[in-house]
């Protein structure tokens, strides 16, 4: 039996659409595209947007290099799907400033000079600017007191090095880092 006559009785594999139209709030800007289902946040600002703050670092979620804000919250768009983000709000680090005034975190980086290299840098100051919010929404932290989990946390050395521990630094700026940020909570 030849190998035509095997799959003659087979039905065509049904057309299956890999592709969704969703729409984003990027940095202020309502944009409505299609876009892969396997695209990643991440790919989708740097490729489509041309916003290229946010960098892929490890592609795994453990470096924080991807940084950006959704709705508010920090996340580390390379393991986030754009498919599932219709209807978002994306703050990306160029987003971040009010026209020619940096944001005060940016702001806090460039006078404390809280970089080397400058990689990790945009994400660095995305996840400050959410932990910033998560703070003052009495989010609590490992390292977070008890009996301070009912309202605003305050923020020490500690308690904000333990909230930034998931944005890796090569170039080792974490004590201007930690610095810039404190300079952002007086």
């Amino acid at each position: 039996m030849d190998s035509l006559a095997l799959g003659a009785d087979l039905e065509p594999e049904p057309v299956v659409d890999e592709h969704s139209t969703v729409t984003l709030f990027v940095n202020g800007e309502e944009t409505t595209l299609t876009v892969d289902h396997r695209a990643t946040v991440l790919e989708t600002l740097r490729e489509r947007f041309r916003l290229t703050g946010a960098k892929k670092g490890c592609d795994h979620g453990q470096c924080g290099a991807c940084t950006v804000l959704v709705d508010g919250r920090r996340i580390n768009s390379c393991l986030l799907l754009a498919v599932t983000q219709d209807g978002a709000t994306i703050t990306t680090v160029e987003g971040l400033a009010d026209g020619e005034s940096l944001h005060p975190v940016q702001q806090a980086f460039v006078e404390r000079d809280a970089l080397q290299c400058g990689f990790c840098t945009p994400g660095q100051i995305c996840s400050a600017v959410g932990m910033l919010r998560e703070a003052a929404d009495g989010h609590p932290s490992h390292v977070t007191e008890p009996d301070t989990a009912t309202g605003p946390v305050a923020l020490d050395a500690d308690e904000i090095r333990e909230r930034m521990s998931g944005n890796l630094c090569r170039c080792g700026a974490y004590p201007r880092i930690v610095e810039a940020i404190e300079d952002v909570i007086e």
